[in-house]
């Protein structure tokens, strides 16, 4: 039987993980007034980045649609699908739509699509344990029970120290950006349980903000030597570097840094920090 992991482009990967997991991303476009991008291989996030702080607009993101997701269905007997929450974009319905398309003409062909209640590489971590599911041979419906319930056990915390992007698109008022950067506030923000949104706590300066990181994520309660850690960073690699130090002390049984692409960049802006386990 053959198998395919297909993910939005919002699952940040790097080149090790690439030939590992062998996912199939299917892109998001991005569009910052009259520049256009396509969250693929090819995508300058530096120039997107660029753009994004130059412009008083919001950015606006296309999701793939569902003849997108439906050419990559193909060629393979069992397809397992990644998306973002799908309360943050309309993504996870158009991978289902495609499934319809797809099923609808080749009936025997098994397609699951995963909502990860996550971005970034929560959506990373989730393609990584539909690949272990393969390797171990699992039935297909083994698989989908034990990404389902790894989707429901798993955490996502984020750090964006210009939450101008948030701010122009609404997920956060004007008023409180205003009184965040006004008073150098800077949040520790998290996935909540249906993949939204949400704020976890606060703290004035960005070094006090990454301390209190490493303090939620400690006092999580999660067996961490069974867990993988994925760090994906907007253009900070050095902020990466010394969350994964301090980390290390807690014993997971790895812990992995990703750049983000387009869409991750998109969310997070400039100097950003996502972290999924």
């Amino acid at each position: 039987m053959q198998f395919k992991i297909v993910a939005d482009s919002s699952c940040d990967l790097n080149e090790d993980l690439e030939r590992k997991i062998d996912v199939k991303l299917v892109p998001f476009k991005i569009d910052v007034d009259n520049y256009s991008f396509v969250d693929d291989k090819n995508l300058d996030v530096a120039k997107l980045i660029d753009v994004m702080n130059k412009s008083p607009n919001p950015i606006k993101t296309s999701c793939p649609s569902p003849g997108d997701f439906a050419s990559e269905y193909v060629g393979a007997d069992s397809v397992f699908v990644v998306t973002i929450s799908e309360q943050l974009s309309g993504t996870y319905n158009s991978a289902l739509l495609a499934k319809d398309m797809v099923m609808e003409k080749s009936p025997s062909k098994f397609i699951h699509v995963f909502n990860s209640k996550s971005a970034s590489v929560g959506e990373t971590l989730t393609a990584i344990k539909i690949k272990e599911c393969i390797d171990e041979r699992l039935s297909n419906s083994q698989i989908v029970e034990k990404v389902e319930k790894f989707i429901d056990s798993m955490k996502t915390y984020f750090i964006s120290e210009n939450l101008d992007n948030l701010v122009k698109n609404g997920r956060i008022s004007k008023a409180k950006g205003l009184i965040i950067n006004a008073l150098n506030i800077v949040p520790v923000m998290c996935a909540t349980e249906d993949g939204n949104i949400g704020l976890v706590d606060k703290a004035r300066g960005s070094k006090k903000a990454f301390k209190k990181l490493v303090d939620i994520i400690a006092n999580s309660g999660v067996n961490f030597e069974e867990r993988i850690l994925a760090i994906s960073h907007a253009n900070a690699l050095q902020k990466a570097l010394d969350l994964k130090e301090e980390l290390k002390k807690l014993n997971f049984k790895d812990i992995i840094i990703v750049q983000t692409k387009g869409l991750s960049t998109g969310y997070v802006n400039d100097g950003g920090i996502i972290v999924a386990f």
